[in-house]
């Protein structure tokens, strides 16, 4: 594995040398009918992925079901749909399921994923990353971590199913909300690849291989993966995004069942995108921050890449921008299927991965303010209030700073965090008569987090783009010249430095039944699950770390003490969900499902910090769903309608620099809403695709209000009771219209995407307004002969201003009182062109 430090480098000759055989074999093929016959491009794979008979295993005891006799919300897309969906990320796919609200604004990393009528807010606790049915870690997410960052899409990936709700409370590692399960490309009888190249505007280069071939009787093989750099549309001065992955795999095929192993490694960083200044019109309008171009502009610069960090554990390191929200990770994993006489089957999935998930980013604290205003006006927020005219402030690298420059402080934190999980998932089936089918799971995931964070810290910079860093020392009344920044420009070293070293286990036993009755099918799950979770956290203590009063920034610096203190979680749930499908004919259907699930906390989230052991209660969810599913030559549709009844949902206040403050607070929610996806096609090769979704909810059960500071520094209490659900658009829609030209060379395929995304807010408050927005994606496929195939994609052509999230370190309004806001809106214009053969 050393040979793989280098991505740059080694991934880019990996995937040529691995694929220079296939190639070399495909360019030989002696007549072109030997060659496997392509998709004529993507109007087929579309077909498949709106086709009843498709059938889908996620969700499913054993075998799998068609989609028409599954009775729950699964949406399913093939290797091509998954390119034509313009992903900026494997969060970012995720739109492609009504409901699902991936927040893609962060960068390729990091994404909060939000599901209808399940009140997230963040993050993402509600949904899992499943790789050929294993979950990538035991956790949905922790602080500065969701699963989606340890997994990149690539050729290697065959095609992914996207489960909401359901029977997910029982399978694979209990995810009450949504899991996307997908699956690797083998090697087949006949070899195929593929090899492409693509230029993106935003300075992106992208190599793209994958090879499958037959190694000997039965047995299969396949090498791919992926190298890319990219300077980002948001240019902080380096690479934005630079690393790749490999993947590889063994597949056997037997008489009665397969085997597959599978081995991957991710070396990728990514720059995770800090919220920019906005001006807020009214209640829900936005324009440019004067000096901002909210499309393309980032705080990120090669004056602030890199710093010390004294604070850090352990004596303090050097970290890095660049380094990003990246991951660097090993993965190997195993599926065995096997069925035997009499009815029974066995089925196993494995998987072992370990690596390092770390953040180097800044974080939004104060909006900003002019240098004076910073240094001397009493009562502004984050204001340093020093004696007036008595400091002297100076750009980093040389310069007076003005009066009258705008200011602004930001976290630059690092959170090293090394994860590490084995889980295994047993099945044993038997037909009992027939038409129905009994299945015993056992699921046991072991897991482990080593974090180390530098947290909580402030750096003084330019509030414009690409800053500059300032340092600021002043004269105190006794003539005395203090330092109150470091010659970073860090105004301290921070208020949360910890350690902490997490080990659990979550085991359950699970129980399913199958039984066809006629035109019936019916299920019934039952899962119980403990989790054993242990969390030593280190003890903080405040001292002045080199001794000098003088020096300020480090005078009430906050590290571990060398105690610890042991947090113990031990909790068991049960979940079980019942659902009956009817088939009416081959072509309809209608199902309907109940279930309850419950979501147990995690190492940062109700574990740390509870030492009493008076933990969080379990989220806990009754889900019910309604659904109706069609396919003709003209329609294909496919509507559900859910009511979700959540308890136990915490709020942990939090100060502006993101420390928690006192105890969670705990309420509810209700929610009901429609989800749809279906398409048209009125003529041949026409189609005309919707994926939509409306919701409607609110908080519940916390009638009190919510005591907090505001955006301005003010004491406030606002309630939450009957608010809608933070960062949920209440509508949202994709509509795609394609059209296929077929010629005797090939064919070519243009689309383009209007989406819509309907008002939304910040947080439970409902004060700050997100608004609403539209963007227009666009696609052209050609395939030319049997060999190559040429993508022009575009994603905001129309350069639109939209907001996911502002201020999240703030409750309630986060605009000032000059309207301005700190906020995340969307990268502008980006358009990629990629030319690839395949075999």
């Amino acid at each position: 594995m050393n040979r793989l430090s280098s991505p740059r480098c080694t991934l880019s000759l990996a995937i040529v040398a691995a694929l220079s055989p296939a190639f070399a074999q495909a360019q030989t093929q002696p007549e072109p009918s030997d060659a496997p016959a392509q998709d004529t491009a993507t109007q087929s794979t579309a077909d498949r992925a709106t086709t009843l008979d498709t059938v889908v295993v996620t969700g499913s005891a054993a075998g799998g079901v068609t989609k028409l006799e599954a009775s729950y919300n699964i949406v399913t897309a093939s290797a091509e749909e998954i390119r034509q969906s313009n992903p900026k990320s494997t969060a970012d796919l995720l739109k492609i399921s009504p409901g699902m609200w991936p927040e893609s604004t962060g960068g390729q990393t990091g994404a909060n994923i939000e599901i209808a009528g399940f009140p997230g807010g963040g993050d993402a606790p509600y949904f899992s990353t499943l790789l050929m049915g294993s979950p990538l870690y035991g956790m949905p997410t922790l602080s500065f971590f969701e699963t989606t960052s340890l997994f990149r899409l690539d050729d290697t990936i065959e095609s992914v199913e996207i489960l909401q709700g359901g029977p997910s409370v029982v399978f694979a590692d209990g995810q009450m909300g949504a899991t996307a399960n997908f699956f690797l490309k083998t090697g087949s009888e006949v070899p195929t690849g593929s090899i492409g190249v693509t230029y993106g505007n935003e300075g992106l280069w992208r190599l793209d291989g994958f090879s499958g071939f037959k190694i000997a009787d039965g047995w299969y093989g396949s090498f791919g993966g992926f190298w890319r750099s990219s300077d980002g549309v948001r240019s902080p001065e380096f690479k934005a995004d630079e690393g790749g992955q490999l993947t590889a795999t063994l597949a056997r095929d037997f008489d009665r069942g397969t085997l597959v192993l599978y081995a991957r490694y991710l070396n990728d960083k990514n720059q995770f995108i800090t919220p920019i200044p906005l001006i807020q019109v009214g209640e829900d309008n936005f324009r440019a921050y004067p000096g901002f171009d909210p499309l393309k502009d980032t705080y990120y610069s090669r004056a602030i890449q890199h710093v010390r960090l004294p604070g850090y554990p352990g004596g303090g390191t050097e970290a890095d921008l660049a380094d990003g929200r990246g991951a660097k990770f090993f993965f190997f994993g195993g599926n065995f299927d096997y069925e035997f006489d009499n009815g029974w089957s066995i089925s196993d999935r494995f998987l072992f991965d370990e690596g390092d998930a770390d953040t180097n980013a800044l974080f939004s604290g104060n909006n900003p303010a002019t240098l004076d205003d910073m240094l001397y006006t009493v009562g502004t927020p984050g204001g340093l209030e020093l004696p007036a005219g008595s400091a002297t402030a100076t750009f980093v690298g040389g310069g007076t700073v003005p009066g009258d420059q705008s200011v602004i402080a930001q976290g630059w934190w690092h959170i090293h965090k090394h994860l590490k999980s084995i889980n295994n998932d047993f099945r044993l089936s038997k037909e009992l008569f027939e038409g129905n089918t009994l299945t015993l799971g056992l699921y046991v995931n072991h897991y482990t987090m080593d974090d180390r964070w530098a947290l909580g810290n402030q750096m003084l910079m330019t509030n414009e783009p690409n800053a500059t860093p300032i340092t600021v020392s002043y004269v105190d009344a006794d003539g005395v010249l203090r330092q109150r920044t470091d010659d970073q420009g860090l105004l301290d070293y921070g208020t949360f430095n910890i350690a902490q070293h997490g080990r659990a286990t979550n085991t359950a036993l699970y129980l399913s039944d199958s039984w066809r009755i006629g035109k019936w099918l019916l299920d019934l799950s039952g899962r119980i699950e403990n989790q054993d979770a242990t969390n030593n956290v280190c003890n903080l203590t405040e001292i002045d770390l080199d001794g000098d009063s003088s020096t300020e920034y480090d005078s009430e610096t906050s590290i571990c003490d060398g105690t610890y203190a042991r947090i113990r979680y031990d909790k068991t749930h049960p979940s079980w969900t019942a659902g009956a499908n009817y088939s009416f004919t081959e072509r309809m259907s209608a199902y309907g499902r109940v279930n309850t699930g419950g979501h147990f906390v995690d190492f940062d989230n109700g574990i740390r910090g509870t030492t009493d052991g008076d933990f969080p209660p379990l989220h806990k969810i009754r889900n019910y769903e309604i659904g109706f599913k069609y396919q003709s030559d003209l329609l294909y549709a496919d509507v559900s309608a859910y009511r979700r009844r959540f308890s136990g949902l915490p709020y942990q206040p939090t100060d502006n620099a993101g420390t928690p403050e006192g105890r969670p607070l705990i309420y509810g929610s209700d929610s009901w809403g429609v989800n749809f996806i279906g398409a048209v096609t009125p003529v041949e090769n026409l189609r005309l695709q919707l994926v939509a979704n409306y919701l409607d909810g609110e908080y519940t059960d916390y009638d009190a209000c919510i005591e907090y500071v505001d955006v301005n520094g003010d004491d406030a209490c606002e309630p939450i009771e009957g608010k809608q659900l933070q960062r949920q658009p209440k509508l949202r829609y994709m509509f795609t219209p394609s059209y296929r030209f077929a010629f005797g060379w090939g064919d070519i395929l243009p689309y383009v995407t209007y989406t819509h995304v309907g008002d939304h807010t910040q947080d439970q408050s409902g004060l700050q307004q997100l608004g609403s927005y539209h963007t227009w994606d666009f696609g052209v496929t050609a395939n030319v002969g049997m060999n190559w195939q040429f993508n022009v994609r575009g994603t905001n052509m129309t350069n639109q201003l939209g907001l996911t999230e502002s201020n999240s370190r703030i409750f309630g309004s986060a605009a000032g009182t000059d309207g301005v806001l700190l906020a995340r809106p969307l990268e502008g214009r980006e358009v990629n062109l990629q030319a690839k053969y395949m075999w």
